[in-house]
């Protein structure tokens, strides 16, 4: 879609008489609707003919590929098309004019004619006219809201240009074609369109060779053409002069050389909201989106102190400062963004879709599905919209409603990847695996390198008892990521296929059933050995740690943050002290994960925000307690288990309530504890000490040492940690030949023996009460294995049993599988991590 602020006509010849030019066009505005209603419209009648001027030295073709792009299969040649054909000397304007019969063109508007201080009327009427129609054209361009080009200097200049780009065009092979490139305008007073000033260049086919000689020829010739923009004789016309180049190279996708003289109108005019706004598009185009991210916050906050004047353009902003923050993995922030946007204009419906589509990723799908319905109430056709709706509806058990809207989706738009991926993932939930493998397979008809759908239609042909085609697509998608869980699940399944047993009737028999049994029944040789139910509270806590990767983030960093951070002074009021909005609490998650990719880091917001914004903010809605929430992270950071317990303390020290004393109030300690356990063992019993905090004095402080003690207290505090650290240091050791007895996959992490019957547990079964059904005993008790070495005196005996069953033995190592991509594998069934933006 072509950007109106800069008209067409300034892509092509050289500029012209301002007189001449004004007079065609009103001429050919004049004339085309008698073309239409003389059964000639979209081209010229038979009197006129303009092309027939080069018919004698020009071929037909030649003449139509130039002039391909203003031709309408439907009507013909179009009124851009026919101007250029005008300003190219391809026809007569005259002659054609003449022909139709139409009298002579009276401008109703005044002229006013300036006379110079020498008082002199010997100028021609000529030349009177045109410095008239000169001042009045420029005068119409400074009254238009989208403040187009107003100086004439900037017309030979942008003339100059145009000739530069097309020499530079005509030294590119390919197609050239700009279909796909959405307007980025910010005169659009409605605010409501889809293509109002948002961001939608997902694809650019247009790319320049910068390191061809011609490109480089014409970045000289494009600093000359700045250099005369500099040179102008106003700051005025140098800002119009810089801002006319940028728009025709943002047009022309010269995306980084736009970007340049958007920068330089912005240092012209500081507080002008439009350079701004074009540099952050640039930005966003060039995958540049921190950066952007900035000029648009800039672009709002000119806007916004421009008042009412500004006011039309300031959803735009909003939408488009929402996109780059979520570009970047600024969820939260950008939900803020949107929001306002829809508030602003209430009928802008894609705001309201990229609303939901942000609550949506944060987990919140209630709010998402309201602003979804919303959207797609103001646009019926929204296919995008739909498939959205259909995820928030299947997240909050809704499946019937979800299908019709994903079947919506797809009736609108048959090859939309998510509305097809994720109808797959709800039939393998609802267990149509049939239906699901047939939605994958439709996927991978459009995306063939689309693994996660080849690893869901291997898991639904499982479930189909498919086998041979599930191993066949574990392998393709195995090749197309090379990931240790894909080798280890069709290591699994060639283990289900040698274990089947033959039936009577000559099926296929089921693998050897377990059976859980009472925690009770589960002993331990020694003290070494961890607790059933202490092992699944940890493993719930270190599946959590791995989603965040707070386990990447060295605990130290959040010393820093708070010595970097100004706290508020305090006022004696507790409910909102130290209490930010969330964003906040996001930018700072972001500074400390900054080294997680976008999406990555949009699953770690939602695990957070469903998790332990749930719990801080519900004493104020919408805020959390900044040193709190330091105070809950530094248990799951990266650091030694003293390390944490000490930046705990800090942080709660830190809070305005402790007054920068060197110990803190019981009854905060109390609190953190029990926000804690609510965060992270939800399920288990209050504990003594939670009891205790009603009669605890509000005054009364405890020192470090005693804090310690308070936290390490396994019955009523967090005593926990201890096995959340082993966990972090061993979870990922594979033990080598060592085969799970009831998963039957091989074991990664600690191993759990029955000194008994001699069977193992992984940590997953072992923290579930899982147990071969073939072993009934009264009671089991078992060692804990760590590293491998630590079961070398075992190996003989499981070695042998192993080999009965008809196991391999030998390790395995992630090396050996090519490079391991740390990402977490999501779980085969689950929507589409990210909705469709």
């Amino acid at each position: 879609m072509v950007d109106p602020l800069i008209p067409r006509r300034s892509l092509a010849a050289p500029h012209q008489g301002t007189q001449g030019r004004n007079w065609r066009e009103q001429g050919v505005r004049k004339w085309r609707p008698r073309q239409a209603r003389n059964g000639l419209a979209g081209g010229l009648g038979e009197p006129s003919r303009p092309l027939q001027r080069r018919a004698d030295h020009r071929d037909p073709d030649e003449v139509f590929r130039t002039y391909e792009e203003f031709i309408d299969p439907l009507k013909g040649l179009t009124y851009e098309g026919l101007l250029r054909t005008y300003e190219d000397g391809a026809g007569d304007v005259d002659r054609d004019f003449e022909a139709l019969n139409l009298g002579t063109i009276v401008d109703s508007s005044p002229i006013l004619i300036s006379i110079g201080s020498n008082g002199s009327s010997s100028s021609s009427s000529l030349v009177a006219n045109e410095a008239a129609l000169k001042k009045q054209r420029t005068a119409a361009w400074a009254a238009s809201p989208n403040h187009v080009i107003a100086f004439e200097g900037t017309w030979k200049i942008v003339d100059d240009l145009g000739i530069l780009i097309k020499r530079l065009r005509g030294k590119r092979p390919g197609d050239e074609n700009q279909n796909n490139i959405v307007s980025d305008d910010c005169g659009d007073r409605e605010g409501s369109n889809e293509s109002g000033g948002t961001i939608e260049f997902l694809e650019r086919r247009v790319v320049w060779d910068e390191n061809g000689k011609g490109y480089s020829t014409f970045v000289k010739e494009l600093g000359v053409l700045r250099g005369r923009a500099d040179n102008t004789k106003s700051i005025e016309e140098a800002f119009d002069a810089h801002m006319a180049i940028g728009r025709i190279l943002y047009e022309s996708y010269l995306f980084k050389e736009a970007l340049v003289s958007f920068k330089q109108a912005s240092e012209l005019q500081p507080i002008n909201f439009r350079p701004r706004f074009r540099a952050g598009n640039c930005l966003y185009i060039l995958e540049r989106y921190r950066e952007g991210k900035e000029e648009f916050s800039m672009a709002l906050e000119a806007a916004e102190l421009g008042g009412n004047q500004w006011s039309y353009i300031l959803p735009q902003i909003h939408v488009n400062l929402g996109i780059s923050l979520e570009q970047d993995g600024m969820i939260l922030s950008a939900c803020e963004h949107y929001r306002e946007a829809a508030m602003l204009c209430p009928t802008h419906f894609r705001a309201l879709k990229l609303l939901g589509s942000a609550l949506f990723g944060i987990g919140e799908y209630r709010a998402a599905e309201k602003a979804l319905e919303e959207a797609i109430f103001l646009k019926p056709d929204y296919a995008d919209a739909h498939c959205d709706l259909g995820s928030a509806l299947h997240a909050i058990g809704d499946n019937e409603r979800a299908i019709e809207e994903f079947q919506r989706a797809i009736d609108l738009k048959p090859s939309h990847v998510d509305a097809l991926y994720n109808l797959g993932g709800l039939y393998m939930d609802v267990g149509r695996y049939h239906r699901a493998s047939e939605m994958y397979g439709r996927v991978l008809d459009v995306c063939p390198s689309h693994w996660r759908a080849q690893l869901n239609k291997a898991v639904a042909s499982l479930g189909a008892e498919e086998t041979k085609d599930a191993k066949k697509a574990l392998k393709e998608a195995f090749k197309m990521t090379n990931r240790v869980e894909l080798h280890d699940a069709i290591a699994h399944l060639e283990q289900l296929q040698k274990h089947r047993t033959k039936s009577k009737g000559g099926g296929v028999g089921e693998v050897v059933a377990f059976v859980v049994v009472e925690p009770f029944k589960f002993k331990r040789v020694d003290d070494r050995t961890v607790l059933m139910q202490e092992l699944a509270r940890a493993l719930e806590i270190r599946e959590f740690q791995k989603l965040t990767r707070l386990n990447y983030c060295d605990v130290l960093l959040l010393r820093k943050e708070m010595n970097e951070t100004k706290m508020p002074a305090f006022t004696g009021s507790s409910t909102r002290e130290g209490s930010f909005r969330k964003a906040v609490w996001e930018a700072i998650l972001r500074r400390l994960l900054h080294s997680l990719k976008p999406e990555t880091f949009q699953g770690a917001v939602k695990a957070i925000n469903q998790r332990i914004f749930s719990v801080l903010d519900s004493r104020v809605p919408c805020t959390v307690d900044l040193g709190m929430f330091f105070a809950v992270l530094a248990p799951i950071c990266g650091g030694s288990f003293d390390k944490r317990k000490k930046i705990v303390f800090d942080a709660l020290l830190w809070r305005p309530a402790n007054g920068g004393g060197a110990n803190i109030r019981k009854v905060d300690a109390m609190e953190y504890i029990r926000l804690l356990r609510a965060i992270y063992i939800p399920s288990a019993e209050p504990g003594e000490v939670m009891e205790e905090q009603e009669e605890t004095d509000t005054f009364s402080t405890i020192s470090f040492s005693e804090f310690v003690e308070f936290f390490d207290d396994p019955e009523s505090s967090f005593g926990i940690m201890n096995t959340l650290v082993k966990l972090e240091t061993g979870d990922r050791v594979r033990q080598g030949y060592h085969v799970c007895s009831v998963c039957q996959y091989p074991i990664i992490g600690y191993r759990f023996k029955e000194v008994k019957s001699h069977f193992n547990l992984c940590s997953q079964c072992y923290s579930e009460g899982k147990v071969p059904s073939s072993f009934n005993q009264e009671e089991y008790k078992f060692k804990e294995y760590g590293a491998k070495y630590e079961g070398a005196t075992d190996k003989s005996e499981t070695d042998d049993a192993n080999k009965e069953r008809g196991f391999e033995t030998g390790t395995y190592e992630a090396e050996d599988y090519g490079n391991y991509d740390p990402t977490p594998i999501f779980y085969p069934g689950d929507p589409a991590p990210f909705p469709h933006r």
